[in-house]
This record gives C-alpha cells, sequence and structure tokens, in this order.
C-alpha cells in the first residue's frame, strides 16, 4: 500500500496529502484515500441487488461529493432513492497485515462489497463506518469495490437535518445530499492493532484519562507505550499492560502550580495548546502498532449562571455556522476550505460555532482544535416523531458522540433543535420523554459536557436555557430581556417564536441563560436581475431585510451591543457565519467574501460587557 503522499492522481483526491489524515486523532504511515472518479448508475426502481447485476455504468462521479453537487459532475437535483458506485483499487494482500476499509459518511444506507464479496452495511448519514475487507482481497491485480446506497429523499422519521424534502429548497432548508460525502480510505494495519482511543481532561488534578482498545489475532504480553510532549517538552513517558484488550489509565502530569504557568499549557481560544502523543503496541521489544495523536487538557461546565472555562467564567461568543458550500453541498470543497472557515470565524472576532444541524468533517474539528476555536455539536434532525425515528437519532447520536469525545474544540452537545421531531413537547408525554431520554444518554456517554435538550424553546432537561429570538428591534430585546425582567416574568409570559421557553414542570433552576439564535439580516449582495428592478427579493430569504452595507453594519453591530449588554445572557450566537443557497443573512457570502469590511465585524463581536458599561 502506498502511504498518501505516494498515491498516484487516479488514488488521491484534494483531501489526500500528510496533514489531511480522515481521522486526525488517530493517525498512521500506511494509508490511502480512494476519492476521485468512480464508476455511478441511479437505480430508482431498486432493481438490481448485487453489483455483478449491473452490465452498465452510464455516468462518472467525483467522490467524495454528493450527487446533487456541482463538484460531483453528476449535479442532479431530482427525487432518486437509490444508486450504486464502484471503483478499481490497488492495494497489495499479504499475511502479515491487514486492510481495513473506512467510509467517513455516506447518505443514508449503504451497503458494500469488495470483489463482489459483501463486507458490510451502515445505516446513518453522518458518522463514520469501516470494516476489515483483508479476506476478500485479490492476491493480485486489481481490487474492485461496489456500494449501494438508499435515501429516500421524502422520508421525514430519519435524522436529515436541513436536507428539503420538496423538489427544490424552500424556506430555511436546502439541495439534498445523497450518498458519499466524505473520504474514502483504506490503511494497513497489524494483525493486532488499535482500534480507538479515547481521551479525557482532568484541569482540576492536572491529569489525562487514556482509554484504547486493541483487537485482532489474541496475543500473550501486549504492552502500551505512551508519550506525551508539549511542543518539545516531556510530559509523559508510561507503559502499560493490554488486559483483555484494553488500557483504561489516568496519566498525571507534572503540575506547574501558579496560574500564570497553569496557562502556558491549558487549551483555550486564545491559547490553542495541543499536546502531542505517540501510542505504540508493542509485544516485548516488537511495535506491533504505532499511533499518532494529540489532546489537550481544558475543561467546560456550568457553574450557577455562567458558563466555565478552565474554571472561569467564559462569555461564548458564537457564529451559526450550517456547513454549506455552493458547489459541493455538505462535503467541503477540500481540506483548506475547511481550515479557511475556521480562521474566518476567527478573523471576526467569535470564539466558537454552533455547527447547525450537522456533524461536520472530522477536519474541521482538526483545524478547530489546532487554531483555537469552540464548537457545539448538534444532531441533525428528523422531522417525524415516530419509534423509528428516535431509534434511528439515538444510534447516531451515539457514534457522533463516540467519534468526536477527544476534541478539546467539543464544548457542548445539542441533541435536539427548536421541537424539530417533538413538536408536541407541550402536550404529548412521549415526546417529553424523547427529550429527556436523550440529555441523559448523552450526559451518560460523556458526563464531562454541557448539553442542551431542546435549543430554542421550549426547554426540559438541560444544563443551558438558549434562547432563539429573531426580532430585529433593539427595543424589543432589550425591554423582554432587560434588568428590569425577572427571571419569573420571562420565563412564564415571554413568547419568542410563539413558544413558551420552559416546560410546565421545568423552572428556571438558574442555569446559564444564553440567545442562541438571533440577527439573521438578509443583505444580498449579488447583483440584480433585470426581473428585480421592482425591489422583488422573492430569491432570498431572511428574518429581516438590509438594503445597502451601511445599514446591514449598523444594525449588526446594534444587535451585538444590544446583546452583549445584556446581563442576562452569559453567551450568544449570531445568525449565521455565511450566506446559504436562499438564505442571505450571513456575514460572509456563500463564496466566504465578507459583506462589510472584516474589521468592522471584529470591531462588534469583540465589546466587553465591561467596556460597554464604562461607556455608558
Amino acid at each position: 500500500m502506498k502511504s498518501a503522499h505516494q498515491s498516484t492522481a487516479a488514488d488521491a483526491s484534494r483531501f489526500c496529502d500528510d496533514e489531511a489524515y480522515p481521522r486526525p486523532q488517530l493517525r498512521r504511515t500506511h494509508w490511502q484515500s480512494l476519492d476521485g472518479p468512480w464508476r455511478f448508475t441511479f437505480d430508482d426502481e431498486k432493481r438490481y441487488s448485487h453489483p455483478g447485476e449491473i452490465e452498465q455504468w452510464p455516468l462518472r462521479i467525483e467522490v467524495p461529493y454528493p450527487i446533487e453537487s456541482k463538484a460531483s459532475g453528476i449535479g442532479d437535483r431530482g427525487f432518486h432513492k437509490a444508486c450504486w458506485y464502484q471503483r478499481e483499487f490497488d492495494v497489495e494482500a499479504t499475511g502479515a497485515s491487514r486492510v481495513i476499509l473506512h467510509f467517513g459518511a455516506v447518505d443514508y444506507f449503504a451497503k458494500v462489497w469488495v470483489n463482489g464479496h459483501f463486507v458490510t452495511s451502515h445505516e446513518g448519514g453522518h458518522t463514520p463506518f469501516q470494516c476489515d475487507i483483508t479476506d476478500v482481497l485479490n492476491s493480485s491485480g486489481p481490487q474492485v469495490l461496489s456500494v449501494y446506497v438508499e435515501d429516500d429523499p421524502q422520508e421525514l422519521n430519519k435524522p436529515r437535518g436541513k436536507q428539503d424534502w420538496q423538489l427544490e429548497p424552500h424556506s430555511i432548508w436546502y439541495p439534498r445530499t445523497t450518498g458519499i460525502w466524505q473520504t474514502v480510505w483504506i490503511e494497513r494495519v497489524a494483525r493486532t492493532y488499535v482500534q480507538k482511543i479515547r481521551w479525557t481532561p482532568h484541569v482540576e488534578g492536572f491529569a489525562l484519562t487514556f482509554e484504547a482498545r486493541v483487537i485482532g489475532e489474541r496475543v500473550d504480553g501486549l504492552s502500551m507505550e505512551v508519550q506525551i510532549r508539549h511542543k518539545d517538552r516531556l510530559l509523559a513517558d508510561d507503559r502499560y499492560m493490554i488486559i483483555d484488550g484494553e488500557v483504561d489509565r489516568r496519566i498525571i502530569l507534572s503540575d506547574p502550580g501558579i496560574d500564570d504557568f497553569r496557562n502556558e499549557i491549558l487549551w483555550s481560544p486564545e491559547k490553542p495548546q495541543l499536546l502531542d502523543a505517540t501510542i505504540r503496541l508493542k509485544r516485548g521489544d516488537e511495535v506491533l502498532d504505532e499511533i499518532q495523536s494529540y489532546t489537550a487538557l481544558r475543561s467546560v461546565g456550568v457553574l450557577r449562571d455562567r458558563f466555565m472555562l478552565n474554571g472561569r467564567p467564559y462569555q461564548l461568543k458564537l457564529v451559526l455556522d450550517q456547513g454549506y458550500w455552493p458547489d459541493t453541498l455538505l462535503a467541503a470543497p477540500d481540506d483548506a476550505a475547511l481550515r479557511r472557515d475556521v480562521e474566518l470565524a476567527k478573523a471576526m472576532g467569535f470564539n466558537g460555532v454552533r455547527k447547525h444541524q450537522k456533524i461536520e468533517n472530522p477536519r474541521y474539528l482538526y483545524w478547530a482544535d489546532r487554531l483555537g476555536l469552540l464548537v457545539w455539536e448538534e444532531m441533525p434532525s428528523a422531522y417525524r416523531f415516530t419509534r423509528t425515528a428516535i431509534k434511528r437519532i439515538v444510534k447516531e447520536w451515539g457514534e457522533a458522540i463516540e467519534r468526536d469525545f477527544s476534541h478539546p474544540c467539543v464544548i457542548t452537545w445539542v441533541p435536539f433543535n427548536e421541537s424539530w421531531g417533538v413538536p408536541e413537547l407541550t402536550s404529548v408525554g412521549a415526546h417529553q420523554n424523547a427529550v429527556a431520554a436523550l440529555y441523559h444518554l448523552t450526559k451518560t456517554l460523556d458526563p464531562t459536557r454541557p448539553v442542551i435538550g431542546n435549543d430554542g424553546w421550549e426547554s426540559s432537561d438541560t444544563d443551558i436555557i438558549g434562547i432563539h429570538d429573531y426580532d430585529a428591534n433593539i427595543e424589543h430585546l432589550r425591554q423582554r430581556y432587560g434588568p428590569e425582567v425577572s427571571t419569573e416574568q420571562l420565563f412564564d409570559r415571554r413568547r419568542p417564536g410563539g413558544k413558551v421557553l420552559t416546560l410546565d414542570g421545568y423552572p428556571h433552576r438558574g442555569q446559564p441563560v444564553m440567545l442562541t439564535e438571533f440577527g439573521g439580516i438578509a443583505f444580498d449582495t449579488r447583483p440584480r436581475k433585470a426581473s428585480d428592478v421592482d425591489g422583488d427579493t422573492a430569491e432570498i430569504w431572511g428574518y429581516s431585510v438590509a438594503e445597502a452595507a451601511d445599514e446591514f453594519a449598523r444594525r449588526f453591530h446594534e444587535l451585538i451591543e444590544a446583546v452583549t449588554y445584556t446581563a442576562l445572557f452569559s453567551g450568544y450566537c449570531y445568525t449565521q457565519f455565511a450566506d446559504t443557497f436562499q438564505e442571505a443573512n450571513g456575514l460572509l457570502t456563500e463564496d466566504r467574501v465578507p459583506k462589510i469590511p472584516i474589521e468592522q465585524i471584529r470591531k462588534a463581536v469583540g465589546m466587553s460587557r465591561t467596556h460597554i458599561q464604562g461607556a455608558a
């Protein structure tokens, strides 16, 4: 197998370089991207049950771009329930190692064959899956990989996020994403190897919990070496015996004590200090598996009415980011585009993003870890309440938490948004139980982060009360959330969006309150068509409209000032990062061009409550 930098043009894609390893916290040397051109055919009538039945492949598609995207070479946004992919790849079959096939994400249900042998299936459009294909590889010649994808475009009882169920995008929903939309890749591992690792930081004890699972052939006398470094400084060099295929150890680091010294190693958006790790699986002195990873020391939580980062109150200044691009849809154009989005959010002065209705590519989380950007992770919604929908959400949400647990940038989990998929929260017990169940399941799978049970309104079990309010009138916002309004009045009488803020039996218990969606000012910078001369803005959508750049800048500044000044809020999330199809309410265009000078945005976002009060 070729390493990434040795891959041929046919094997490589824009994602395939040493800096773009698809699973950034468990990296090996020998891997190969299978992105690039594949054979393709639609199968709307579901005529085929095996790739061998397909005699003709009339189309070519560029993986990992969804079929609806221009970049895929297909660009078909019609209703298609099923399709097939196929390509050849070269890999040497040897008895000394195993070959693992990985898929970053395939929307929605996938079945996979290698050389005509069925190897795996997976349900869930946003999470990864993999399988060992060693035993079905040919001893020589090309290997044939075939993938069947089923994704009913109108089914509403599966997690689909912002993908429209109507033929044309409308309101706040966008073109669908069908099929492979994250990288496909293979890697060579030893016959006994590290399947997964997990890092849990403990700032209060200046320690890290390290967990690893080893699978494959049973071998006696296995041990694992873990070396941790901060830049050039060695922090830990430990060795543990493997018991029942597992390691679970707490690594105590030398605590420098005083805060000034501690801050040199703690992770934050202002100083994203990462700790690099080398992990070796050994039998005696023989290295069976070696991986590179990273982690960080940072803590997140809530204390009374404030969000806490590393034990200190921290004001969250987030921007809502939906992670779409005009030519590639949910798939990123390349790794550089993911890095650029992180850089732009920071350049505008925000310290975090709320990834809205999307489980983002792990490469985005890598850049957020590396460059310093907080991330709220949110489960894409289903839009019907059924037993099938809830079971699917539980399964996929658990996979997302498992995938992203170790990323220091991820600070909050959000299983539901605006009661989508649970529309009768005020009256139906089963809907209330679903939110409670997902809240407590999330806290069970990850007790280290805050969880928002249902963001926007109708809160019940939650660590943070998130409010969505798109009122464009600054005075209304001040009157609604100002110091003269008691929290009892707010939660008992106010109805932003026409919804109660908390359910009966769940009064405000002192949790942090944040304005987690507001703004949404549409400002369309695209040239007007002749049909738009009379002011027809039917092609764009927003919660309010600005007609000129100076008006857009003024209204944005006033909104940020009003929300920053409101002592009730311990954080906010402005809508939104970039224009998304018909929604022209981004601070950036869909091509990531600032609509107003980025310095103006940064100045507004950079206002502190102390600065504003001092100037009043």
